[in-house]
């Protein structure tokens, strides 16, 4: 069976592979005369084929499904994210009709029904639980709702990852046990995406954020409109990092509250499969992720290391896997006694290996910068590894703002162990000190990159 999706930092991992969620939303249907909302599998199948067609690889269910639809997914290799709709619960709770242990009972028995499955992308646990409940009952009565939850489900499959999706409303929910952070937001204003999902970003903390609905409405705006704003919306998300975004929706198709849905047409299709405008759009977009760049400047990546035998195996790995065309790596040895040297030697694809005696990582960053030929100077520690896009995101940065320099957060590894956690929390920590949601009073050591001809002025003035 192949590996479980888990978090690793920011991102969704795989079988050791990036998972850059690529997500369209599928459904609420109207169920036949036994309430079954998933019956028409033939139907079901053509869509999942058309997906895989366009891109997509990520499909968000609104409600527990069959298994076999988490079959077909897999026959199309697609990853499905499950709703389990905990917010219909909390109605039952407050009239005292279930207890919280009886809600465990029935959430544990939808997850059951997809538990285990290699088509599982993750258990979204309730959707947008309104604003207006959340401040009646308390914020802190639906944290421990959802916390109990979370909960049941891992004791049914405690492999599988959980999330809540939440809204802007409710943004102010402290729900740390989540495995990564989901969010529904709708803006139709680029600056005003880009600026929320900073701030989404920062609320996140050390886990992955994914857009669970971004979308337009084309009755409204017409096709041409919708497909302009799913190009953007769709680029904004990468770009902010986001390990993922799911478009709303699949098709105009939409039954809810008992009837079916005919002023609104937020589909990549029609009722009847034709494509619109915006499908062709998503497929384009989802085949730039994380985002196409205008240009890719030249990067040198610096690895300063003194006696750094038993971690820059980690480092000099994943900087051969860097999905960035135009980089080179300088690892500047300040003075080993150890094996260093000779660990560098064995890798096969380009280093180039500055030894000099012991002078200080002030200097060897130095030497490095001066030896490297790429516009922008890019730092990694030597017992640091970045994410397989970190060069992306970086040129990213660089290329539309003129930021001087660009830094990142510095996260330990989940099985790095005690020490390291120890380290990543004591006072004084490499964490950067934000003055704004994007704008930090200084960057840390151990991801950092400048301005070549900025280092360049600097030392002239000096």
């Amino acid at each position: 069976m192949p590996e479980r999706p888990q978090v690793k930092g920011k991102f969704i991992f795989q079988s050791g592979k990036k998972l850059d969620i690529q997500g369209i939303t599928y459904g609420t249907f109207q169920p036949d005369e036994k309430g079954n909302e998933y019956s028409d599998l033939e139907k079901i199948d053509r869509d999942f084929e058309l997906m895989t067609q366009n891109n997509i690889n990520c499909v968000r269910v609104y409600t527990s499904p069959p298994r076999i639809v988490l079959d077909i997914a897999f026959k199309h290799k697609l990853y499905v994210m499950v709703g389990l709709v905990a917010q219909q619960y909390l109605g039952y709770l407050i009239d005292n009709k279930k207890t919280i242990a009886e809600i465990k009972v029935l959430i544990r028995e939808k997850a059951s029904i997809c538990a285990n499955h290699p088509a599982l992308l993750c258990y979204d646990l309730a959707n947008e639980i309104p604003s207006s409940l959340v401040r009646w009952l308390g914020h802190h009565k639906i944290e421990n709702y959802l916390k109990e939850l979370y909960w049941a489900i891992k004791e049914e499959d405690n492999q599988a990852l959980v999330t809540y999706v939440n809204y802007p409303t409710t943004e102010y929910l402290k729900l740390p046990f989540l495995d990564f952070v989901s969010f529904n937001v709708y803006w139709e204003n680029q600056d005003k995406l880009t600026a929320y999902l900073n701030r989404l970003q920062n609320l996140s903390d050390d886990r992955p954020l994914v857009m669970t609905e971004l979308g337009l409405d084309s009755l409204r705006n017409g096709e041409e409109k919708q497909a302009q704003t799913l190009q953007w919306q769709i680029n904004t998300a990468f770009k902010a990092g986001c390990a993922g975004a799911f478009v709303y929706a699949w098709t105009d198709e939409w039954f809810r509250g008992g009837r079916e849905i005919t002023d609104w047409a937020f589909g990549i299709t029609t009722k009847d499969r034709q494509p619109k405008l915006s499908l062709n759009i998503v497929k384009q977009s989802f085949a730039e992720i994380p985002f196409a760049l205008p240009a890719f400047p030249n990067i040198s990546v610096v690895i300063c290391t003194y006696n750094g035998s038993k971690t820059i195996h980690d480092s000099l790995d994943a900087l051969e896997k860097l999905n960035y065309p135009n980089y080179e790596v300088i690892v500047i040895n300040d003075g080993s006694n150890d094996n260093t040297p000779e660990i560098v030697k064995q890798y096969k694809y380009d280093i180039k290996l500055i030894s000099t005696e012991n002078r200080g990582l002030s200097a060897a960053r130095n030497t490095g910068w001066q030896t490297a030929t790429g516009e922008i100077i890019a730092y990694l520690d030597d017992d640091a590894y970045p994410d397989p896009d970190w060069l992306s995101y970086l040129a990213q940065s660089f290329v539309e703002h003129d930021f001087v320099a660009v830094g990142g957060p510095n996260l330990p590894p989940g099985d790095d162990g005690f020490i390291a956690d120890c380290v990543a929390h004591s006072p004084g920590g490499p964490i950067p000190v934000l003055i704004s949601d994007n704008i930090a009073e200084h960057i840390t050591g151990c991801n950092m990159a400048f301005r070549k001809d900025c280092l360049q002025a600097r030392e002239i003035i000096r």
